[in-house]
């Protein structure tokens, strides 16, 4: 379905019943809400209804040019004016990558609207902060990050020669659940609205509150750009219950390569 919040409009895959525990399910780079497909099956064949938006600037309604439009605090309020456009007052929170911490700060700055949160391969923003400025390990594997804040130059390099960089990303993922991605990021403006998160964000060490709701840390071992030094630290910034789970030999897209432990994960939380 298509909803409007003033002048942009998202595409949001809505599952389940109508009556169901509602999720709001949160991609991150370079995906879409397909993404999700594995976990939303199982997610609606439980009762849950799932809401899965493609994020501001992977709708093609939602992709404002101006680097400052991809603040968090304006994704965030996308979150929100969806839940609201379907009169959802509160949601179990799941996200992803970029989608994790989108959740993180929906949890942090609006918990009344968050029944739970599951938090995958990202963990809370001030746990990555100190890794990113005080972790040698996270350093190196951070690089990229620099890199995709380099306007023109990262979008030529990783559209190149048939998106090989970009493919080479999604590894060890077969090309079936990446070529939506892929498709997406080659419209008009997508890769450039994309990178505009990063270009958006703010590199200085954070400190952020805690999360008090319920919350759920998935992190895979295998995650070539998330270290061990932020997943050990996440628990440190949550009061409310808290659960880790780390998955052996799984790469960063852990929705595609474990939606069982993403289910789990999220049934758990939904009691």
């Amino acid at each position: 379905m298509e909803i409007r919040l003033g002048e942009l409009t998202f595409d949001v895959l809505v599952g389940g019943p109508e009556d169901g525990n509602p999720v709001l399910l949160l991609h991150g780079f370079p995906e879409t809400a397909q993404s999700w497909d594995l976990v939303t099956t199982e997610l609606n064949r439980a009762g849950l209804r799932t809401i899965a938006p493609n994020q501001r600037g992977y709708s093609p309604g939602a992709r404002p040019t101006d680097v400052d439009a991809y603040r968090m605090h304006h994704i965030v309020g996308d979150a929100l004016g969806i839940l609201d456009a379907l009169n959802i007052q509160s949601a179990h929170v799941v996200g992803h990558d970029w989608g994790a911490v989108v959740a993180w700060s929906l949890a942090i700055g609006q918990p009344d609207r968050v029944r739970s949160l599951v938090a995958i391969s990202v963990p809370h923003p001030n746990a990555f902060s100190w890794a990113y400025h005080n972790d040698p390990d996270q350093q190196e594997r951070s690089w990229y990050i620099s890199f995709f804040r380099q306007e023109g130059k990262a979008e030529e390099k990783l559209l190149a020669d048939d998106a090989q960089v970009l493919r080479r990303a999604f590894d060890p993922l077969p090309d079936e659940r990446i070529a939506p991605h892929l498709a997406a990021m080659r419209e008009p403006g997508a890769l450039t609205a994309a990178l505009n998160w990063y270009r958006a964000s703010n590199l200085d060490e954070v400190s952020l509150p805690p999360v008090e709701v319920p919350t759920t840390y998935v992190w895979s071992d295998g995650d070539r750009a998330l270290g061990p030094a932020g997943a050990m630290r996440c628990g440190d910034h949550v009061t409310g219950p808290y659960r880790a789970v780390e998955l052996a030999g799984v790469s960063h897209w852990i929705p595609d390569e474990r939606p069982d432990a993403v289910v789990e994960a999220v049934l758990d939380r939904v009691g």
